[in-house]
């Protein structure tokens, strides 16, 4: 059977099957119906300076193959993290990876700087996708100066921790964005966060959700996701980790033949908590056949 052990710029995991940032939480919610310990990586949902209330409700909504949700990026801020969520993790032999979000680039600097000195803190995802906020999230990365600053800070304050940038489809030319992230110092990239969309009420016209818009995910972001992820990773020389309608072995093992080495499984832990174990078991199974790649 074949090693399912990778590695992502330092990061050693188990198998590269990680979960995504705002659908796993911080692991609480979910240990108590899986073995944590499986997983290649946890990533944790997007964590503030300051704590955050989010968006208004309603927050998600179905769509056909996928949602929309505009969570606004709720969060008890960074100290509430450090008391609260982060010595439960410690417990776990899978490394952490903390999702950060700011609204300025001094915000992004100042997390990195107090979660660089946290030991079960295995790695940074800078969030420069989220398409629910008014201040920062998508606004720094859809344009290459503002993504190159944030992630140039980031380095700067992270030290040796290792940073993957988040980045956003909406944008014309992504691998554009993902050269802006390497070259400021990005050590990996993760792509895709969620397609910004909106779903309409008949009876009231008016917006489902309690924003305007919000992201979409699930299975039919998939072809798109995959797309970009081909085109990053035969655009630049760092670790890809493919996000994007991943419910299943064969999608993830798509995503590696597109070029990722890792994969995140977002949307499909709301359908099954036990998707992310059956992915890795599915993924093992396509491997060890002889199939291309």
């Amino acid at each position: 059977m074949p090693k399912l052990e990778t590695e992502i710029a330092g990061i050693k995991m188990k198998n590269p099957v990680m979960v995504a940032s705002g659908t796993f939480g911080f692991g609480k919610e979910y240990a108590e119906y899986i073995d944590l310990n499986k997983l290649g990586a946890i990533v944790t949902k997007s964590i503030t300076l300051k704590p955050r209330e989010g968006n208004p409700p309603p927050r998600l909504v179905e769509t056909p193959a996928g949602m929309l949700n505009s969570i606004g990026l709720e969060n008890p801020g960074i100290e509430g993290f450090l008391a609260e969520e982060l010595h439960f993790l410690a417990k776990f032999d899978t490394p952490i990876i903390v999702n950060i979000a700011g609204e300025s680039i001094e915000e992004y600097a100042e997390l990195a700087k107090i979660l660089s000195r946290e030991p079960t803190v295995k790695g940074l995802e800078i969030n420069i996708s989220c398409p629910n906020v008014k201040k920062g999230g998508m606004s720094f990365g859809m344009d290459p100066k503002l993504t190159a600053e944030v992630i140039a800070q980031v380095r700067k304050s992270a030290l040796s921790l290792p940073i993957i940038a988040k980045l956003t489809p909406n944008v014309t030319d992504i691998t554009v964005i993902a050269k802006a992230a390497v070259e400021a110092g990005a050590d990996a990239l993760s792509a895709i966060n969620t397609i910004l969309g909106m779903a309409i009420d008949i009876e009231t016209g008016k917006s489902r959700l309690g924003t305007l818009t919000g992201g979409l995910s699930g299975p039919a972001i998939k072809p798109i996701a995959l797309r970009m992820v081909y085109e990053i990773s035969h655009t630049v020389n760092v670790p890809v980790i493919g996000i994007g309608g991943i419910v299943s072995g064969q999608d993830a093992y798509e995503f590696i033949l597109a070029g990722a080495k890792a994969v995140q499984v977002g949307t499909a832990n709301f359908i099954d908590v036990e998707a992310p174990l059956k992915i890795i078991k599915e993924l093992e199974a396509y491997l060890n056949k002889d199939l291309p790649g």
